[in-house]
């Protein structure tokens, strides 16, 4: 049989170099391994580790997650492809960012693309707006509705007071709303119960030169907890292909407090807010400037076992000055309300509504205008979704639908279907299918450049919502107490994706942002976990995937149709976590990426490794090097304005009190 063309893209040199790199990877783990048996020969008390640290794989599964329906259900039986990154994985990563911790999830494409700036998405369609993956933390959304993507440089907190991060690759606009397209990234930080006491943090290193850190925890009140924190960093350039710095250091500083007060019964209250200030240099006039504060408010009453309300509010400031492009400054207020409760002994209603005001701001400059330079938008949403038991063998079919008013679209219907069968505490079988979409942002509407006419590009007053139809089809099993497999596999199928049209063709300029183009990507993810003993665990995934798109009937398309997929077909990940000792840890990472043809990025192969002491119950004292096997490497954009990630080594120590 003559091979397909999607067997047919596999190219004998891809095949050739990752083979090559898994070799590479099984030689070194191996001595690591030595290595790490070698030293942890040597007695030693360990200090209290935490208690997701020592769970078995099954009790693992039975941690409650909350990203897939807004209501707690066993990880192992959730209809959805979902990863928890917790506080012990990022801090045996070595991860000095958010971002850095998020390539600690198998099933997201992490690339960073210089100094500061990441592109993160799951399943598709990647680039530096990434504006199909919705991002909370704390419950607040943090995407701007300047490009519907996230400024990953200025989301931060002390990555020691995270909790978890749950990622769900694959839609959750059911109970998240617009641009949870393909997925969600749910970053939860501690309770201040939780951060009693103090920590002092400081490092040094090659790329993040210099960091430090503070928090301090008490108690104000019989049930009443709070922290407080600071912390600051600078990092230095990226590189270009020759070596030649790039100048885009930057350094930052942040703080902030968190409030829990869980003192009256059946209530919880939480108030917490951060600040932040920093200054990004830049090929340019001068460096961007950025600065912001945050304040959220939950409150929570429990009704009973099963049922709950929540109330939720926020408020967001972001300011940015981009000295040659734009200045912004955006107010973004929110509440959301959710009530959960049983229906007899087969459902599981959970039900709410929200609103949004946002304000934005811009100073224009000639290179680039909004027009309108100020904007106000209110959004409206309302869901709905019930779990139903339909069998004792614990077959559960999930419906729900979102429904949400936008100002530039209108009303938009996002409904989800999830079954899940969980025969026994060894299998788990799931089928998904679900609508969302990704609902116009300014730079689709409202971007004109240059600033005055003959424009070159336009923005689309008829631009509508990018529609995504997905299907997914996922296998659970913990084939003994020390091994769990997971499979997802997906089919998305995209309409009206946006797309720059020639206003006058044949000729090239001036084109109008438009919604001309369709997609399809389809791929499997697969992870694994092995606790090889009780002090050793590995850990690995692989996705593979294929990604396309056209123009719709009627459209050109003229310079998007290939450039907006900017996907690596294969993913592999592979970790290592090895405690030596009582005092001794030893963490190893291997990660190959293959190419983005479309920018012409090859493929790497890049490793991670860090050995932490902790010479008392206090103290932790950690090595990490980063980007260990090329001096620079390329993971993101075309030649050109493409910049360089560097090996890099980090020293940091922390102290508890």
């Amino acid at each position: 049989m003559r091979p397909s063309a999607f067997q047919r893209s596999i190219t004998e040199q891809g095949r050739w170099q990752f083979t090559r790199a898994l070799r590479a990877t099984s030689l070194w783990f191996v001595l690591v391994g030595l290595a790490a048996h070698a030293l942890g020969q040597n007695p030693g008390t360990l200090p209290s580790p935490g208690a997701l640290k020592n769970l078995t794989i099954g009790q693992l599964m039975d941690i409650d997650v909350t990203s897939v329906s807004k209501r707690p259900e066993k990880l192992f039986e959730t209809a959805s492809a979902i990863q928890v990154v917790t506080a012990d994985d990022i801090r045996r990563s070595g991860a000095t960012s958010i971002p850095e911790a998020l390539r600690l999830a198998s099933n997201l494409e992490v690339a960073q693309i210089d100094s500061r700036q990441w592109a993160i998405t799951a399943r598709g369609f990647n680039n530096v707006f990434a504006d199909k993956m919705l991002v909370l933390i704390d419950g607040r959304s943090v995407y701007t509705p300047l490009y519907a993507g996230v400024y990953w440089d200025v989301q931060d907190t002390l990555l020691e007071d995270l909790d978890r991060i749950e990622v769900i690759s694959g839609p959750g606009a059911t109970q998240w709303g617009a641009n949870a397209v393909n997925g969600v990234i749910n970053i939860t930080t501690k309770s201040a119960k939780d951060t009693q006491g103090g920590l002092l943090l400081g490092g040094v290193g090659t790329d993040l030169r210099n960091s430090a850190g503070a928090r301090y925890g008490g108690q104000l009140a019989p049930g009443v907890y709070y922290r407080v924190y600071g912390k600051y960093f600078d990092r230095g350039d990226s590189v270009r292909s020759d070596g030649r710095r790039s100048n885009d250091a930057w350094r930052t500083i942040q703080g902030g407090f968190r409030v829990d007060w869980d003192a009256v019964a059946n209530n919880s209250f939480t108030l917490q807010a951060d600040a932040y200030n920093g200054s990004i240099g830049q090929v340019g006039p001068d460096n961007i400037r950025v600065n912001g504060v945050n304040m959220l408010g939950r409150w929570t009453r429990t009704l009973a076992e099963n049922s709950d309300l929540k109330l939720k509010v926020y408020f967001d400031r972001t300011h940015r000055r981009i000295p040659g492009s734009f200045t912004q400054d955006l107010n973004t207020t929110d509440l959301d309300f959710q009530h959960r409760f049983p229906l007899g002994t087969a459902h599981d209603l959970v039900w709410g509504f929200g609103y949004r005001v946002v304000a934005d701001d811009i100073v224009n400059t000639p290179a680039n205008a909004f027009l309108p330079p100020r904007v106000s938008r209110e959004l409206f949403n309302a869901f709905a979704q019930d779990e139903i038991i339909l069998s004792k063998d614990r077959l559960v079919l999930t419906l729900g639908t979102k429904i949400e008013h936008d100002g530039y679209t209108g009303l938009e219907f996002e409904p989800s279907a999830r079954a899940a069968w969980t025969p026994n505490k060894q299998n788990t079988v799931w089928l998904a299918i679900s609508r969302a979409v990704r609902t116009p942002s300014r730079v689709d509407r409202d971007l004109f450049s240059p600033a005055t006419p003959p424009y070159r590009v336009a923005g689309g007053s008829h631009v509508v919502s990018e529609k995504l139809i997905a299907s997914e089809l996922g296998y659970r099993v913990q084939l003994d107490p020390r091994v769990l497999v997971s499979l997802a596999t997906f089919f998305n199928d995209y309409d009206d994706l946006r797309s720059l049209e020639p206003l006058h063709p044949p000729l090239a300029f001036p084109v109008e942002t438009s919604s001309g183009l369709r997609g399809r990507s389809a791929g499997a993810e697969l992870t694994a976990e092995w606790r090889a003993t009780p002090a050793w665990r590995l850990r690995a995934g692989y996705t593979e995937m294929r990604v396309r798109s056209e123009p719709q009937p009627g459209a050109i398309g003229r310079g998007t149709r290939n450039s907006i997929v900017r996907d690596p077909n294969h993913q592999f990940h592979l970790r290592s976590l090895w405690d030596l000792s009582a005092k001794w840890e030893c963490d190893a990472e291997f990660r190959y990426v293959s190419a983005i043809t479309n920018q012409t990025v090859p493929g790497y192969s890049e490793a991670d490794f860090r050995v932490g002491w902790n010479p008392s119950a206090t103290w932790e004292i950690s090595v990490i090097g980063k980007n260990l096997l090329h001096n620079h490497h390329p993971e993101f954009n075309a030649p050109g304005s493409r910049r360089e990630i560097e090996r890099s080594v980090y020293t940091k120590a922390s102290w508890r009190f």
